[in-house]
């Protein structure tokens, strides 16, 4: 299971006020005796958190509309229920206004319709100001499609049918995020049906223990269950989960615990951590005294001067009973502990543990070396695509207003909190997979997100943070707080993410996979090796897949529900085999959400079929308009708009050529130097750079000798013949842009930067992702592809898009109307956390694919091509197969192979593609380098640097 970490960072000291977030630096005065965030035994969480009773008096500042429709049609509140509901939309309204956004508009009284079962729904159960940042970006990523509830009442559950014990979460009314932090209450009639569903939680008798049940053994995922945050929020049994996994620093601690969990029973000894079970809690003080007095005296607590005795147990979250101690009092130390036992319930514990003396940091003004801070670091930890942190830049600016600037020594922090912060997540993931769906609150039940609470301390002359504790809602409204509250005054730039960004991409991530789970998909063609992925992917999403293939013993024929043997490399007799298949699919029985392909040769055969079986598709007409490359150039050169601007600004000059007469027209027509190609080639095979006619006289007569069938070359588009065209050749960089199309609307785009080709072929040698171009111009090139698309007709899909970028605009060099070959789908997903062939199969669906509206990269991935004509030996030997695999293994590289055979030929296409990630370009780029120059694949007949050279 894969880790991805955001972390964003607050510096704050002892005097933390939970209602202003405001953060305070200001030195430990002699009267200090407790360690942060730390709160009266007698304090209440409120109704998220296990309180009860009514809601504080309402002192929030600002004025807003009181006569909102707040009730829930068909579900009455009682007095108290409706005085927190009422609470909970004027702290929405407190904290809009302290961002500087505007109030909530009240449109419940018109119900919205929607689109019951196909769309995604991200609902959120709890406070405002906790979850506020993850609404916003909510808003943000996933327009109108994230709720907040503010009472349990607005939803409902439901049986699941079919499915024992499980139950849909219907919502009825809640406040849906928009761009701009726009807010609307409605009303939904029919209800919306969840697909995501995150909860603030607690087991006393407030609405915490009804959003638990609310949040229990869903059919949809859920981020947060009450039996994992009781798991998680048990300081013991976090803490040993931190000292077991190595990597994280902990507080040294004594731990006395009563009939402790079984997760805490046994099991091997933890460095720092000394646990001592209990069986009852009187008559304890001999044995209490004499571990209290071992664990003052140990090493293990070096240098550290007072201890805090404390309650560990999910009944204490919230409400603390602590005291703190100088080290040498073991008498009162162990009086401590023997009142805090008398409190204890079965599970539950009592913590004798090191307070982390405060660093002594330069504090601006003061002296050197300054005053004793206490530096507390809240991090974000969010699980999702990858296994790689991204970092918020707030920890700098939170460090030097402590006096602590020097790039090194935070570099070094951000460093220890990064890993820290990894395998504090690494821990909890381990202990989840070892959980029964019942122990985890439900099948789908999930920690998505996580707080670790950090001291910033010194430890052997070095700053060190040291772990604390897990939570969930106090890190996330501190991070927030900094972040969403005060975005007003600096906007975010669009380099920028919020620390909730990776969060709501998880939501929207798991939420097409619950959409998707169970889908009938008929999959016209099963490629090659580089197609393998399909396959592994489809079993993860729970696609139920029956493939159409031409070759009887594919490999993929017994990893598919249905196989059906059906010729389809006569791409002439499309329309009949269209006919023919709709009959086989009624014959089968087989019920089907969609029908889609990603092998060029099948386009157009999957457009009719879809049209014969009535489901979703781009029309035939458009798909043979892509499909042909001659014919996409000369219809899009006459398209004038709209779209406006016009797609014929990107088109180029062409002939189509099928005889040696159209050649000798053609050399008269368009501009020479000129690129010949396969009309419906793929994979730039028999492309070719020609000079002069005496050249294209040459080339014409090669392809019609050398490449006549399917059978010369297969899987290249000669089913359709091999007829050519002549275009035009463009100078310019050359990019490809993948998009995302639903409805004609454009939903998501990546584009990458290709290196230059070895002419006077056009194989493909370099690429980096993403985009090194400025932001114009890579919109320029979006605009462009997707102005393109509209213009063949192609409306619902995901599209590969070839341009160039001259010094007129962006060019077209062609549409491949399926998603992107080679290692596309591959870097995209690794890099922006979004699988084209997700998207694919939901747009085959008829349903919006969930990806969010403004993709970010975590990284750069550089890489290279690899030629059997090119590396004939280097592929045998020091880069074998098995050895780029070992390296990829480790991290060292990435692979991708697009061929299974090193057999070398004139019309060859590449045998692997090989690339390196950095935080950079450039990084990643001298990383390939140096790995291409020690596999040997890099040489003068193979400059890599050259092919590089544009990704500078």
């Amino acid at each position: 299971m894969s880790v991805f970490t955001e972390q964003l960072w607050c510096a704050r000291t002892a005097s933390v006020n939970k209602t202003d977030q405001h953060l305070s630096l200001d030195p430990l005065g002699p009267d200090w005796d407790c360690p942060l965030g730390s709160k009266d035994l007698e304090e209440e969480e409120g109704p998220w958190g296990g309180g009860s009773g009514l809601p504080p008096p309402g002192c929030f500042p600002g004025s807003w509309r009181q006569d909102v429709g707040l009730d829930c049609k068909g579900s009455l509140e009682g007095a108290e229920a409706r005085a927190w509901t009422v609470y909970g939309y004027s702290l929405l309204q407190s904290c809009l206004q302290q961002a500087g956004l505007p109030e909530t508009q009240d449109r419940s009284q018109v119900p919205r319709t929607g689109c019951p079962g196909a769309e995604v729904t991200l609902c959120i159960l709890g406070s405002p100001s906790t979850f506020l940042s993850v609404l916003l970006e909510g808003g943000v990523q996933s327009p109108g499609n994230m709720l907040l509830c503010l009472s349990p009442a607005w939803l409902t559950k439901v049986p699941a049918p079919g499915q024992p014990g499980e139950a849909v979460l219907l919502v009825s009314k809640a406040v849906s995020f928009h761009p701009g932090g726009l807010t609307f209450l409605d009303e939904f009639v029919p209800p919306r049906r969840a697909t995501y569903f995150l909860a603030g939680l607690g087991l006393g008798p407030g609405r915490g223990r009804e959003a638990a049940e609310l949040a229990r053994d869903l059919t949809c995922p859920t981020g947060a269950s009450a039996e994992l945050a009781r798991l998680l929020e048990d300081r013991l049994l976090t803490r040993r989960l931190l000292a077991q996994q190595g990597g994280v620093a902990v507080p040294a601690t004594l731990a006395f615990t009563y009939k402790p969990p079984a997760l805490l029973r046994g099991g091997e000894a933890s460095p720092g951590l000394r646990l001592v079970e209990l069986s009852g809690k009187e008559g304890q003080e001999t044995l209490v005294k004499e571990e209290v007095g071992a664990f003052l005296h140990s090493g293990a607590l070096g240098d550290v001067l007072q201890v805090a005795v404390k309650l560990s147990g999910w009944r204490w979250r919230g409400r603390q009973a602590l005291r703190v101690h100088p080290r040498g009092e073991l008498g009162a130390v162990a009086d401590t502990v023997l009142a805090l036992l008398e409190k204890l319930e079965e599970e539950e514990s009592v913590l004798v543990e090191a307070v982390c003396p405060p660093a002594r940091l330069p504090f601006p003004g003061s002296p050197p070396p300054g005053p004793e801070l206490a530096v507390r670091i809240c991090a974000v930890v969010c699980r999702t695509q990858g296994d790689r942190p991204l970092l918020s830049k707030t920890l700098e600016v939170a460090l030097a207003r402590c006096g602590l600037g020097e790039p090194g020594q935070v570099a070094v922090v951000r460093q220890r909190v990064k890993a820290g912060a990894e395998a504090a997540l690494a821990a909890v993931l381990a202990l989840e997979a070892g959980l029964s769906a019942e122990q985890r609150g439900g099948r789908r039940a999930r920690t998505d997100f996580l707080g670790v609470d950090f001291a910033l301390t010194v430890q052997g002359r070095t700053l060190t943070p040291v772990a604390l504790e897990l939570n969930s809602g106090p890190c996330l409204e501190a991070c927030g707080a900094l972040e969403g509250l005060w975005a007003a005054q600096r906007p975010r730039s669009a380099a920028e993410e919020a620390a909730a960004a990776p969060l709501v991409e998880t939501m929207l991530r798991r939420s097409a996979h619950y959409l998707m789970e169970g889908k009938q998909l008929l999959l016209i063609g099963a490629g090659g090796v580089s197609k393998k992925f399909v396959w592994e992917a489809a079993r993860h999403y729970g696609l139920k897949l029956h493939l159409v293939e031409s070759d009887p013993n594919h490999f993929a024929s017994q990893l598919v529900q249905t196989f059906i043997h059906f010729d389809v490399t006569e791409h002439r007799r499309d329309e009949e085999n269209a006919r023919l298949l709709a009959e086989l699919v009624r014959a089968r029985g087989l019920q089907l959400d969609g029908c889609f392909s990603y092998w060029d040769d099948c386009l157009v055969l999957t457009a009719l079929l879809c049209q014969e079986l009535g489901l979703p598709c781009s029309p035939p007409a458009a798909m043979r308009l892509a499909k042909q490359k001659s014919c996409t150039q000369l219809h899009l050169l006459r398209c004038h708009g709209p779209p406006w601007p016009a797609p014929s600004l990107h088109a180029v000059p062409c002939c189509p050529l099928e005889s040696e007469a159209d050649v000798e027209k053609a050399v008269h027509q368009v501009p020479l130097p000129g690129v010949m190609k396969l009309e419906f080639g793929a994979g730039a095979v028999g492309v070719r750079l020609v000079e002069d006619a005496p050249q294209c006289r040459e080339h014409f007569s090669r392809i019609a000798r050398d490449l006549q069938g399917e059978a010369d070359h297969p899987g290249i588009g000669l089913g359709w013949g091999n007829a050519m065209l002549l275009m035009e050749f463009v100078e310019g960089t050359e990019h490809d842009v993948d998009l995302v199309l639903f409805g004609g609307r454009l939903l998501a785009a990546f584009v990458s930067d290709n290196g230059p080709t070895r002419l006077p072929g056009f194989t493909e040698t370099a690429a980096c992702m993403p985009t090194g171009l400025a932001p114009e111009q890579e919109a320029q090139l979006v605009q462009a592809a997707f102005r393109c698309c509209l213009g063949c007709g192609l409306l619902d899909g995901v599209f590969n898009v070839e341009l160039k970028l001259t010094g007129a605009g962006p060019k077209l060099i062609e549409i491949n109307p399926r998603m992107g070959g080679f290692y596309l789908r591959d870097w995209i997903l690794e890099l922006y956390g979004v699988d084209l062939l997700l998207a694919a199969a939901m747009v085959a669906c008829g349903l919006r694919p969930a990806l969010p509206t403004h993709p970010r990269a975590r990284g750069h991935l550089v890489g290279v091509m690899c030629l059997v004509s090119q590396h004939p030996q280097v592929l045998s030997s020091t880069a074998s197969r098995e050895t780029l695999q070992a390296l990829h293994d480790q991290g060292l590289l990435r692979l991708n192979l697009l061929e299974d055979i090193l057999v070398p030929g004139e019309y060859e296409e590449p045998y692997c593609s090989v690339a390196c990630a950095g935080e950079s370009a450039a990084e990643a780029r001298l990383r390939l380098l140096g790995l291409c120059q020690g596999l040997g694949i890099d040489g003068p007949h193979y400059p890599v640097a050259h092919f590089l050279s544009h990704f500078k």
